[in-house]
């Protein structure tokens, strides 16, 4: 009992949860081209201070397997890995780029992001007058789509959905499923421009996808959502189909430890375990990646 409610007094120390192996799959950082909080050194430095397993380096504008091979060589004890996201700057849906990055030094880049902030669903979605990088058209994948995504079957990278329509993201997995690649994960489903429902979920869960719930939703300077829409989410889909991650780097905003830790302490208050919180922050982000 005194244990319990020196707990309590400690300000919520009763649901603290240990970063120890966690891997943040969506970490912004700079150099980048817009505000970021702090660079990717510095913040490999601090997730590994903080026990953390890894961290995936996101750019929306230029690839990061080098920057990964960098803050490894930097910062040893720490797995980064980076990828590439579609967008316009490195020529949109692009196939040689996507088999380029597989061959930096290294071999850390791992992830494919189908285009964000310039695809044709966010230019929309914004109401925005502006070139913008397609991955369908009359209800089917492009083809240059579909053979990206057999460079990801073939050299077993995994595959982001990136900000696509709730259709064009289960058409992508259900196509990427086709080709037996089994690394997919749906980008942050419940927030703009995605906004999946729970059912369309539902739907890429039972082909085999991840669905990402980032911390930057619930609690970033313009969040969306409240904590209760992530926790009726990820229970309605259930722990073993989630992945939890922060989409920090914002400027303004925690950093990407700080708001994994908050994040986590939020998730244990509305019930979930600590063993069901390591599945979402450590178990899945790790076999999305290909690791043991």
């Amino acid at each position: 009992m005194k244990l319990l409610v020196s707990c309590l007094l400690a300000g919520g120390a009763l649901y603290a949860q240990s970063l120890n192996g966690v891997i943040d799959i969506h970490v912004h950082s700079d150099p980048d081209s817009v505000p970021r909080s702090i660079d990717a050194i510095d913040l490999a430095k601090l997730a590994k201070s903080r026990g953390m397993r890894g961290l995936v380096l996101k750019n929306h504008y230029e690839g990061t397997a080098s920057l990964a091979y960098l803050v490894r060589k930097e910062v040893a004890g720490i797995e980064a890995f980076g990828g590439i996201d579609l967008n316009l700057t490195v020529g949109g849906i692009n196939p040689a780029a996507v088999e380029r990055m597989t061959m930096v030094k290294g071999g850390w880049g791992r992830v494919v992001w189908m285009p964000t902030f310039d695809a044709e669903n966010q230019v929309r979605y914004s109401k925005e007058s502006r070139p913008f990088v397609s991955v369908s058209k009359n209800g089917q994948l492009l083809p240059e789509v579909k053979t990206v995504l057999g460079l990801i079957a073939k050299y077993k990278l995994t595959l982001a959905t990136g900000h696509s329509s709730p259709q064009e993201g289960l058409m992508l997995v259900r196509a990427a499923k086709d080709l037996g690649i089994d690394r997919m994960v749906v980008t942050h489903p419940m927030i703009a421009p995605v906004k999946m429902s729970i059912e369309q979920m539902k739907q890429a869960a039972a082909m085999g996808a991840y669905l990402e719930f980032v911390y930057n939703g619930v609690a970033g300077r313009n969040h969306e959502l409240q904590m209760p829409d992530y926790v009726k989410a990820i229970q309605a889909l259930g722990v073993e189909h989630c992945i939890l991650s922060s989409d920090l780097g914002q400027a303004g905003n925690p950093l990407h430890p700080d708001g994994l830790e908050a994040y986590f302490k939020e998730l244990r208050a509305a019930g979930f375990s600590a063993a069901e919180i390591d599945r979402m922050a450590k178990t899945n982000p790790a076999k999305l990646l290909g690791l043991q």
